[in-house]
């Protein structure tokens, strides 16, 4: 077919067009990887920074503020029925610089109720929390009304206030309730409960106002059970009235021993800060009204507690109570009381000195610990921290000791961000176990090990609400971020790591802070820019993968080509193993001699910047022979395959 010559013209027009459109359109070489340097900031900080509550130092803002909560509670305890009735005035303090119109309560004990949203099983099921009066500013509430009843169902309520409560103002809050502990499933039980009729763990056990704060304003997230807490700090003034020779432990002080213990008890605690051993106060044997107790029908005891963010207790009438003290630095002798069964009496034996070396030692590390008392109750839930208390037997006393700065002190919000209380604490306990055994605390090849999970499709990020983090809860708050502080241990070093987290701790210390306040002030007390290694560990799910590709040694130089295949950028650290004898060894400048034959090279994580896989390291050392070289010797940076970090491969089987 012949084209008539207007199209021939027309197609060779458009043909030469669609080149250069193509040669205009065709993409520039991209890099590698992009490394990504900045840490994303989200509305919620953006509007904190912009009110100037937060800014980019890390530290509170000039206009920083949060709630003030104080609670009066006056309970009943009815051992015959299990069943604890309440009623509480809750004062709230707005300094925020807004009204409130509504009051988010939280009411946890509905938990255990049916048809309530939860992330695990409870052992048993009752009737939850049941408000029989609330009362603001003394105006009663319908709480059988069609609007509140549902609410007050949940685990979290909002109450509409009909007269907001004024920027700088307070109100008051009168509620009544009551609920059944639920018994402990197995002898375990959610974070409180009972064994059978003569011990009870309670927390959770009273209409807490939920936190009102800068970033999102009234926390409304649920309790489902795995997340943790986010809690105002206040003011307690307890008062429980409790069956005649049942012994309490609780958060706070004991106001009235006098009331409640007889002259023997009294008696005995008054020779606890004598010495580090551990006393009897009352022996198992030792039961009942005018023994355990003072004689009578029921006694109240009256606790007290200032600048706590909860209050918890346990109770029972078949407790032993043994006591010891800490001493803790810049405040003194403090005591520790210890309660638990007699069938537990052996490793309660050591429950005090562990908690009082947890006591010391993180008083050392961060800051003194603030509190005038610590109480450790067994019960149905062997690991549970709250202000000054811990339901714990040996194995964990360590770990809920070392609650008591994250979140009882530095009041993170555990529910988002289970990582800045689980993973802090997890991460100091290996220092602490290490010390309390008089080893060095060793947290090497810790960040390396992320490698083998990274990319999980069960891992939610760090920075994603922990209620909703999928099914792998338990490492991201426990677990991965002691192998973050295990990686940047490995960049500025743990004892540089330790001196920040203490100046962060004393800073946030009765407040509130963020993740982004946490990464900003760590930035600058370590005067790095870390933003680049915050977006990786708290953002993504990524590694740095790194391996040793290729070693050529020519005329005294050898040359070393490491790789990264993982999106993650670490400095470049290798270990240079010399032969015993050989051609003196030259030194370079970032090259520091660790023993006659070795050398630790490191480059900064910089060298990754500019969007290559492959670096190339020269090393002008000499001509005496390299037997090993090994990458991240320490294994500080997650790695997938650790062992192709080494050179000469090692041979296969």
């Amino acid at each position: 077919m012949i084209r008539p010559r207007g199209t021939l013209l027309l197609v060779t027009c458009l043909f030469g067009l669609s080149q250069l459109l193509g040669a205009q359109s065709r993409p520039a070489p991209r890099p590698d990887r992009a490394i990504r340097r900045d840490l994303p900031l989200t509305n919620t900080i953006r509007r904190a920074h912009a009110a100037g509550t937060r800014d980019s130092t890390g530290r509170p803002g000039a206009k920083y503020w949060q709630l003030a909560l104080d609670y009066r509670i006056n309970a009943r305890f009815d051992a015959a029925t299990s069943t604890i009735t309440g009623r509480e005035t809750a004062t709230i303090t707005n300094n925020s610089d807004s009204a409130l119109r509504s009051v988010q309560l939280r009411l946890d004990q509905n938990i255990y109720a049916p048809n309530v949203p939860r992330g695990e099983v409870v052992p048993e099921i009752t009737e939850g929390m049941k408000v029989t009066r609330l009362a603001i500013n003394g105006t009663a509430l319908d709480v059988n009304s069609r609007q509140l009843a549902p609410q007050l169902g949940l685990t979290s309520a909002r109450i509409p206030l009909t007269t907001p409560i004024a920027a700088k103002g307070s109100a008051t809050l009168d509620i009544e309730w009551s609920f059944r502990v639920p018994r402990a499933d197995g002898g375990r039980g959610l974070r409180m409960g009972r064994w059978g009729d003569s011990l009870y763990q309670v927390a959770q056990w009273y209409p807490r106002v939920a936190v009102y704060d800068d970033l999102r304003g009234w926390d409304t997230d649920p309790y489902l059970g795995p997340s943790e807490f986010y809690n105002n700090f206040g003011r307690f003034d307890v008062t429980l009235d409790m069956p005649a020779g049942w012994v309490v432990g609780a958060t706070g002080v004991l106001q009235n021993p006098e009331q409640v213990l007889t002259p023997a008890v009294r008696e005995r605690l008054s020779h606890v800060l004598e010495s580090d051993s551990q006393r009897t106060i009352l022996a198992s044997t030792e039961r009942g009204p005018g023994v355990a107790t003072l004689a009578g029908d029921r006694l109240n005891w009256h606790f007290t507690a200032d600048s706590v963010a909860d209050f918890a207790w346990g109770t029972s009438n078949q407790y032993a109570w043994d006591a010891t003290r800490a001493n803790i630095p810049g405040k003194g002798l403090i005591p520790i009381q210890v309660m638990y069964l007699e069938g537990h009496r052996t490793p309660y034996l050591q429950t005090g000195a562990r908690v009082r070396h947890a006591l010391e030692y993180y008083s050392k590390l961060w800051m003194p610990y603030a509190f005038p008392t610590m109480t450790v109750i067994d019960g149905p839930d062997g690991g549970m921290e709250y202000p000054s208390l811990i339901m714990s037997g040996l194995g964990a006393a360590d770990h809920e000791t070392g609650h008591q700065w994250w979140p009882m002190m530095v009041g993170v919000n555990e529910t988002w961000y289970g990582w800045m209380d689980e993973g802090f604490n997890q991460y100091m306990n290996v220092f602490s176990d290490a010390d309390r055994s008089g080893r060095f605390g060793n947290i090497d090849n810790v960040g390396q090990s992320y490698g083998r999970s990274s990319g999980s499709e069960f891992e939610g990020s760090l920075m994603w609400d922990a209620n909703y983090g999928g099914p792998n809860y338990g490492f991201q708050a426990y677990l991965k971020a002691p192998m973050m502080l295990s990686m940047l241990g490995g960049i500025v070093g743990d004892s540089a790591v330790h001196r920040a987290m203490s100046e962060y701790a004393r800073t946030w210390r009765f407040k509130h802070p963020s993740p982004w306040d946490y990464a900003f002030f760590m930035d600058r007390a370590l005067k790095q820019d870390l933003d680049w290694f915050w977006y990786y560990w708290l953002f993504t799910t990524e590694s740095v993968d790194g391996s040793i590709a290729k070693v050529t040694t020519a005329a005294g130089r050898t040359t070393v080509t490491v790789r990264q295949d993982g999106q993650m950028p670490s400095p470049v650290v290798l270990k240079i193993q010399f032969a015993n004898k050989g051609a003196p060894i030259r030194k370079i400048a970032n090259g520091v001699m660790t023993d006659s034959v070795t050398m630790l090279v490191t480059w900064p994580v910089d060298v990754w910047f500019g969007g290559s896989k492959n670096f190339t390291a020269t090393l002008n050392l000499g001509t005496r022979p390299i037997e090993k070289i090994t990458l991240d010797p320490r294994g500080r940076f997650p790695d997938r395959t650790p062992a192709d970090n080494v050179w000469p491969r090692a041979a296969k089987p």
